[in-house]
């Protein structure tokens, strides 16, 4: 049975683009979320972050693992901002679902922090899931579309938590 994901970390074409490819993640969708305008939209998005949704088959990739490659592909550390995206739409967050989501983030962000691997303390905010609003068809699988289009989102090999704090 799948389990649903909502993270939020800059610029959802990079997010989307990466995290599909992760074996065990079954559907993904970008959107905006953890604001309060509702309906929203590209252009009437209030607070909301730019998100990802996830559907993941828990045997195949853990909610855990599923935290630590996103720690590797966008900077937790930078308030407000991813790359050149700067504003609280491209805030570092995590939405979680129930009380084990949220101890798995606590507890991921800890070990990141205690991995030193990172240019600062991380800033991800670790907030209950709220409304999810799809994003237009044009932001949906940009990157497939437009291979060449704009991230700031890549897998940095050496921000890999040592496994010892990877443990599950």
């Amino acid at each position: 049975m799948s389990e649903r994901a909502v993270l939020a970390g800059g610029c959802f074409w990079g997010m989307q683009d990466l995290i599909r490819k992760l074996p065990g993640v079954e559907k993904t969708r970008v959107g905006y979320t953890g604001g309060e305008v509702p309906n929203a939209t590209y252009r009437n998005h209030g607070n909301h972050a730019e998100g990802i949704e996830i559907f993941f088959d828990p045997e195949q990739i853990s909610y855990r693992r599923l935290l630590e490659f996103f720690f590797q592909i966008h900077d937790p550390t930078t308030p407000n901002r991813q790359g050149n995206d700067r504003g609280p739409s491209y805030r570092s967050a995590i939405y979680y679902v129930d009380e084990t989501q949220k101890q798995t983030a606590l507890d991921t962000i800890a070990d990141v922090n205690a991995s030193e691997l990172w240019p600062g303390k991380v800033v991800t905010e670790v907030e209950p899931v709220s409304d999810f609003w799809e994003a237009e068809p044009e932001h949906q699988d940009y990157l497939e579309r437009y291979p060449d289009g704009y991230t700031c989102h890549f897998a940095r090999p050496d921000w890999v938590l040592p496994k010892r704090a990877a443990a599950e």
